[in-house]
């Protein structure tokens, strides 16, 4: 399984922004350039990026199509994309606007029965399944939703093994605590996903500081990182992390 570094950019309101752990109020802005940064990506080496609509992801409709269309004509970048997807036609709009893979995230958690059906009907190539994690005093990986105020009842390890029955490829697993908190990805989480999932790419997202927690989720079995606020402050350097 090859390895994919996925430098990262999160849209609100056409800016380039970090949310700390997901919080809408706790915003840092980067700057309202986000396709120079993609053709940035690309110039360095990049084959692939992640993009995240929030505004979408707030209050639904996918809404970064025409940013999407300028980055298939700007660069070769393959792009990684979600935000906002509530359904079927969703999914379908954004690999039309150009897309190479739909990021499901809440509603994977939600409706996981129709986003099997959307594996098969897509291709699994074409979606990742995003699962946001907190750790409970058990020991137990748990699936909060709505914003992260409740806890799904089904557990972690117990959807992600439904989804990869069900043929799924990429998985973006986001250890809560850790996100936009520069604290180190969580390499127990993904070494115990990369085990118990053969055959899925699981990406590691959330804490990534450096290259050196770049090549520790690649030890773990991890199929790919996501690099997000280490890229923006400057704390790694998107060349070094292509060479891991």
């Amino acid at each position: 399984m090859s390895f994919i570094v996925y430098p990262a950019l999160d849209i609100r309101e056409g800016r380039v922004v970090r949310l700390l752990q997901g919080d809408y109020a706790k915003q840092t802005t980067y700057g309202d350039d986000p396709l120079p940064r993609a053709q940035a990506f690309a110039a360095i080496g990049a084959n692939w990026m992640h993009l995240v609509d929030l505004d979408a992801a707030k209050a639904g409709g996918y809404t970064l199509a025409p940013l999407l269309a300028q980055i298939a004509s700007n660069t070769a970048l393959k792009v990684q994309t979600g935000g906002g997807v509530r359904g079927r036609d969703d999914v379908a709009r954004i690999l039309d606007a150009g897309a190479s893979r739909v990021v499901i995230g809440s509603l994977a958690v939600r409706e996981p029965d129709n986003v099997q059906v959307w594996l098969q009907e897509f291709g699994a190539e074409h979606l990742t399944i995003a699962l946001d994690t907190r750790q409970g005093d058990d020991g137990v990986w748990r699936l909060p939703v709505h914003g992260w105020t409740e806890t799904a009842d089904i557990t972690l390890d117990e959807l992600s093994q439904r989804y990869a029955q069900a043929g799924m490829k990429h998985l973006l697993c986001t250890d809560i605590s850790r996100d936009g908190m520069l604290s180190g990805p969580n390499i127990d989480l993904y070494a115990h996903l990369s085990r118990m999932l053969p055959g899925v790419a699981v990406q590691a997202s959330g804490g990534v500081r450096d290259v050196a927690d770049i090549r520790a989720s690649k030890a773990a079995g991890c199929g790919g990182a996501v690099l997000g606020k280490a890229l923006l402050e400057g704390h790694l350097k998107l060349d070094e992390a292509l060479t891991c």
